[in-house]
């Protein structure tokens, strides 16, 4: 799964219509809901804002709307562009200014669907898009040699959010992630003769 972490925008024409493509990092609905309020007073002058949400790990909280478009024509395809790139965590929307020229259920389809790529692709040439890892904090009190030991291993490991506290020992938090956490437990029991445990 993938995780949007910042905003990013991209702007096509087609047909004299101007397609404004605006992502916005997400996590919960209640947010979703008044980013898209905001972006419906911000552009009271177009003529459609058409949006669509997927929240969660799971990608489980999905929304979309297609703002006044012909049902199924502009927020559908938005939405499953987003779910096609296997990403979450982001409100998408799609501004539209009537350029005068109808483009038909077809061609709605295409321009809310290509305005969609164009703005994922952006992201992901911007490096917008991570990859989700999950992760386990764990916590460790180690003596001062041993901690030199442990703290050697943890070179060899994807190792986050270190925090240190020094007094007769040294106390240890940090975040790993969860596919190598029982490897480093391994690691630094037997290096240290089981005199440091994951906690």
């Amino acid at each position: 799964m993938n995780i949007l972490e910042k905003y990013v925008s991209s702007e096509i024409t087609i047909k004299n219509s101007r397609f404004l493509s605006e992502l916005f990092p997400c996590d919960e609905q209640s947010k979703a809901r008044a980013i898209i309020r905001e972006q419906k007073a911000k552009y009271a002058d177009a003529k459609h804002v058409v949006h669509a949400f997927i929240i969660g790990l799971g990608a489980e909280i999905m929304g979309m709307s297609d703002d006044g478009e012909p049902s199924g024509t502009a927020g559908r395809p938005v939405l499953d562009v987003a779910k096609g790139r296997n990403c979450t965590n982001l409100v998408l929307t799609v501004t539209r200014w009537f350029g005068g020229i109808l483009l038909g259920t077809g061609g709605l389809v295409k321009a809310y669907g290509d305005s969609a790529k164009l703005v994922l692709d952006t992201a992901a040439e911007q490096h917008a898009v991570t990859e989700y890892i999950e992760k386990r904090r764990f916590s460790l009190s180690a003596g001062y040699s041993d901690y030199q030991i442990v703290k050697h291993i943890f070179f060899q490991f994807t190792i986050s959010g270190l925090q240190e506290e020094f007094s007769t020992e040294i106390h240890v938090s940090a975040c790993i992630p969860k596919a190598e956490y029982e490897i480093l437990e391994k690691r630094i029991q037997d290096s240290t003769n089981g005199r440091v445990r994951l906690i």
